[in-house]
């Protein structure tokens, strides 16, 4: 039965059976597929010093987004590779995907590389993005995973995926 409907998810409770017979009540979010891009350049690659209004403060993480419907993971790669840092890449390669938390949803985050970096003139922040890109040194990461600088859990996942 569906609970809520928005324009970005929605939320489902349902009687389901588990693998050992049990039946247990359990509500679903279906947010939807998106992409997350870890842009290199040499040494160095970008990332995001983004604002969350969930957890009320910046972080830095990945650029990344939404698939939107009909569009394969690798387009909306380039796309919100553009519009999330102004840089489109001469060369995008998929390294997997990871579920996000998958005790109350089904969401996937594709997991992207972007090599050949170049400005591009479709660059087109959202109004309700507060985004500045930062240049970061590859050899940096992982200290900032280490103290707690970058703590987006789908930014340290595609670091160590790409990286690792």
């Amino acid at each position: 039965m569906e609970i809520f409907r928005g324009n970005r998810l929605w939320i489902e409770k349902s009687v389901i059976q588990l693998p050992n017979g049990v039946k247990k009540e359990k509500v679903i979010v279906h947010p939807g597929n998106a992409v997350a891009i870890l842009p290199i350049d040499g040494e160095r690659c970008k990332l995001l010093r983004q604002y969350r209004y969930a957890v009320g403060q910046y972080i830095y993480e990945a650029p990344a987004g939404m698939m939107e419907p009909g569009e394969g993971a690798a387009a909306t790669a380039h796309r919100e590779l553009i519009e999330e840092t102004g840089f489109a890449a001469e060369t995008i390669v998929q390294k997997g995907f990871i579920y996000t938390t998958p005790g109350f949803t089904d969401e996937k985050i594709f997991l992207f590389e972007a090599h050949g970096l170049a400005p591009s003139n479709e660059f087109r922040k959202d109004e309700d993005e507060v985004i500045e890109v930062v240049d970061l040194a590859i050899r940096d990461l992982d200290a900032m995973i280490c103290e707690g600088t970058i703590c987006d859990a789908k930014t340290i996942c595609l670091i160590h995926r790409c990286l690792g």
